[in-house]
């Protein structure tokens, strides 16, 4: 689809999120067609690696509000929530390149990301709790092990953005690099990744990334309790003043 690029670059996927005029913000179709990629690259042999990248220099602003919205409304599916859990149990490298906003999930997926490349734009946001709403993609058991315990609770908790130099401070980014050297950065990295000896590089990561099911185990208990949060008075009150205010 328009919205999600997806290219080859010889052992590397490159999948794109290409809706700028949205800040790149991932509607139920988006989901299903990174869903789809990634289930492909998976299976498909000569793939070693992955790259996401956004364009429009913004990475992602997370869930299409409205769209999601209207979705839970309809009582419909939420592939949201299985791109959560296929990225989480995704075994090849993946590497992300990020320029501009990475807020929600464009923020948490970078948790299941092994190399990222940001921008000194760059800017990172968790808004969750703000919107009566809970931490997802396993964020509330990885991000404190990955930054620390008080700069998960200031990040998850309080809701305070950060940039790309408190991310790299912070050991969630690898490295900034100038926007236009982003994409040439992050793809020779993923290409130099997807060279090793497979099956050393993914039973290494594997062991970087830890057990696989205590993740998932997480994901799914957050999830059941986004969707209990997504029913209280409160998430519903600012949801409704998110979409009054973009319109």
């Amino acid at each position: 689809m328009a919205d999600i690029e997806i290219a080859r670059r010889g052992a590397v996927l490159e999948l794109t999120i290409n809706r700028p005029a949205k800040k790149n913000a991932l509607t139920n179709a988006m989901y299903r067609a990174l869903n789809v990629a990634l289930h492909e690259a998976e299976r498909d042999l000569d793939i070693a690696a992955v790259l996401v990248a956004g364009a429009g220099g913004v990475f992602c602003a997370g869930n299409d509000i409205g769209d999601f919205v209207a979705a839970v409304s309809a009582g419909g599916e939420m592939a949201g929530a299985d791109f959560i859990r296929k990225i989480a149990a995704f075994p090849k490298p993946l590497v992300a390149a990020v320029d501009g906003l990475a807020v929600g999930v464009g923020c948490t997926l970078l948790l299941h990301c092994d190399l990222i490349y940001a921008t000194p734009e760059s800017r990172f946001s968790l808004p969750f709790i703000d919107l009566g709403l809970l931490p997802e993609a396993g964020s509330s058991l990885l991000l404190p092990r990955r930054v620390g315990m008080a700069r998960a609770s200031a990040w998850l908790l309080a809701g305070e953005s950060f940039s790309a130099a408190e991310a790299l401070a912070a050991g969630l980014v690898n490295d900034i690099v100038a926007q236009d050297s982003l994409l040439a950065t992050a793809r020779e990295k993923a290409a130099k990744l997807a060279a090793k000896p497979r099956t050393a590089l993914m039973a290494a990561r594997k062991f970087l990334r830890g057990d696989k099911e205590e993740i998932l185990t997480r994901i799914d208990a957050e999830l059941e309790a986004f969707r209990n949060a997504l029913a209280s008075p409160q998430a519903q009150a600012a949801l409704a003043a998110f979409l009054n205010k973009s319109k």
